[in-house]
């Protein structure tokens, strides 16, 4: 649960902009707060999942540091963020992994790597055809094992959006909102200093968004290719589910590493450092799984196959477990209090 002291912070600040009003064309997060006459911790918490992190507030603002008010909007919605995702974790004791993200992705890794490795056994010398996937892991097994572990991360961040009490009502503009990151350069593109903007962070999350989303629809049309018409992987490199994931590898090389390098140049003023160290774990993860799911299909004919194939699966296993307790969950609440956004505007 976010600290009392920290939500005392939050109501300070949106008091205070609520008063003054300067930024209300910004974000949606301005706007929002003029709904509102008081701030309950609900509230607050909806307004920091609201804020996409633009920048822009912070150097428009006549109460920002050095002033004795200290408004810093961009901060404390990033603080409150991360604090709203631990007190939103269920089971509520993997919460310390918002906290400890590092130690959390390491643990998470290594479980994944034993798993892997146990039910693949590559290293037994058995003789294994090229590019036979199965002969190291058997389908059954791979379905059985990442079945398991994707229900109960999706159960867990389905959980978390219940108690996070945006409401489940679809809302087409807002649905926009998400997959074109309007908000991220809804007054020009964002900030990275004071007179410092550039498109380069709505971009890299373009290709990060999309990779993601193609990796995932490359999975789904190679599942119907097995179980509807029988056709069993590898799939020719020109084949759909070669193309697309290969496609929406390239873009989580690109996206995870582009924004790493942008954050890295950001002003720290605008993003805290819990925040800061929950997304690299994340894109550390989605990076590993590109590089080494593009090196498995370039390689997949070479002998070492089969321990390259379980160091893939081990680090997809590994994000797969990490999905509801790291920065992915960001995406989720950003697009529900997106949802509540447009709801309240209507």
């Amino acid at each position: 649960m976010p600290s009392p002291s920290l939500i005392q912070k939050g109501e300070q600040v949106m008091t205070v902009c609520n008063a003054c009003r300067y930024c209300e064309a910004y974000c949606p997060v301005f706007p929002a707060m003029e709904n509102r006459t008081a701030f309950a911790k609900g509230d607050i918490l909806y307004l920091a999942n609201l804020c996409h992190n633009c920048g822009e507030c912070l150097y428009a603002c006549q109460y920002a540091p050095p002033h004795e008010f200290g408004i810093d909007v961009p901060k404390t919605m990033s603080k409150l963020r991360v604090e709203s995702y631990e007190s939103l974790a269920w089971p509520s004791f993997a919460a310390v992994a918002f906290r400890r993200p590092r130690r959390a992705t390491t643990i998470a890794l290594a479980f994944a790597a034993v798993i892997c490795a146990f039910v693949g056994r590559p290293f037994t010398g058995r003789q294994i055809n090229p590019a036979d996937f199965y002969a190291v892991i058997p389908h059954d097994i791979m379905v059985l094992l990442f079945g398991a572990v994707g229900l109960f991360a999706a159960a867990a961040i389905a959980v978390g959006h219940a108690r996070f009490k945006a409401g489940f009502t679809f809302e087409p503009e807002a649905a926009r909102d998400v997959v074109t990151l309007r908000h991220l350069h809804d007054a020009g593109d964002c900030v990275d200093a004071e007179e410092k903007r550039s498109p380069w962070r709505r971009w890299m999350h373009h290709c990060t968004f999309y990779g993601f989303a193609l990796c995932f629809a490359s999975t789904t049309v190679a599942a119907i290719y097995h179980l509807i018409f029988g056709w069993i992987a590898p799939y020719a490199y020109t084949s759909i589910p070669v193309m697309l994931g290969a496609l929406g590898g390239v873009g989580l090389l690109i996206g995870p590493a582009g924004l790493f390098l942008v954050d890295r140049g950001r002003d720290p003023e605008l993003t805290h450092a819990s925040e800061r160290s929950l997304g690299n774990a994340f894109l550390a993860l989605l990076f590993l799984t590109s590089v080494t799911g593009l090196l498995l299909l370039l390689l997949r004919e070479q002998p070492y196959m089969p321990v390259l194939l379980v160091i893939h699966l081990a680090i997809v296993l590994a994000l797969f477990i990490t999905l509801p307790y790291g920065k992915f969950v960001h995406g989720i609440y950003r697009a529900a209090a997106l949802m509540k956004f447009r709801r309240e505007e209507r």
